[in-house]
């Protein structure tokens, strides 16, 4: 899957507002969408977030597994990129159109904001960018051994795919929130006190 970055670190506090206001949401018809890394934990966050709330959770990951019947990097290799996407896509309108006028926790897979589709279906909703420092996507993906030697210098790769989408997940947010050091647990609990806030 594709790891962005931001690059910057947020300190030891789990979450920092980027701009709108996004509280009350679970007294609307609105929905959650969690985007960036993979590594940033954005599963586990999710799924904590919609238990706190009491909404359901769906992961765009798990709906296109599901819809090629087939895991996810094997739709990456087995069928390329294009035919990921078009899956990706239709996943995030299956997971958004689930939950209903009650709202609910969506994740999107990490690449999926790059499609302009999805960037319009996340109109009106409240984006939470979870953020995660190069170091932490690299430790969390196993790229943080430097004495291993891979042709095509995937680190490298890894940076640039980083810095490339770092600033699409930050023009989403609503919220941004620094998850490195911080565990699933404590951005779940931070993000459903402010969510929540009247």
């Amino acid at each position: 899957m594709s790891v962005p970055d931001t690059g910057s670190s947020a300190g030891s506090h789990a979450s920092s507002d980027t701009g709108s206001d996004a509280t009350a949401v679970t007294g609307s018809s609105t929905g959650v969408v969690l985007v960036g890394p993979p590594t940033a934990g954005k599963s586990s966050i999710g799924a904590l977030l919609a238990r706190r709330l009491g909404v359901p959770f769906a992961d765009t990951d798990a709906l296109v597994a599901k819809a090629a019947a087939k895991p996810v990097g094997d739709v990456f290799v087995d069928d390329g990129e294009r035919v990921f996407r078009e899956l990706e896509r239709g996943a995030v309108a299956r997971g958004l159109e689930s939950f209903g006028q009650g709202g609910g926790v969506l994740a999107l897979g990490s690449g999926a904001v790059l499609d302009p589709d999805v960037r319009r279906m996340l109109t009106g909703l409240v984006v939470v960018y979870l953020e995660a420092g190069f170091a932490t996507v690299a430790k969390r993906t196993g790229m943080d051994r430097p004495r291993v030697v891979i042709p095509g210098n995937p680190r490298g790769m890894l940076r640039a795919m980083l810095e490339e989408r770092r600033p699409v997940y930050a023009e989403l947010a609503s919220i941004t929130v620094s998850t490195d050091g911080m565990a699933p647990e404590e951005v779940a609990a931070d993000l459903a006190k402010r969510l929540t806030a009247a």
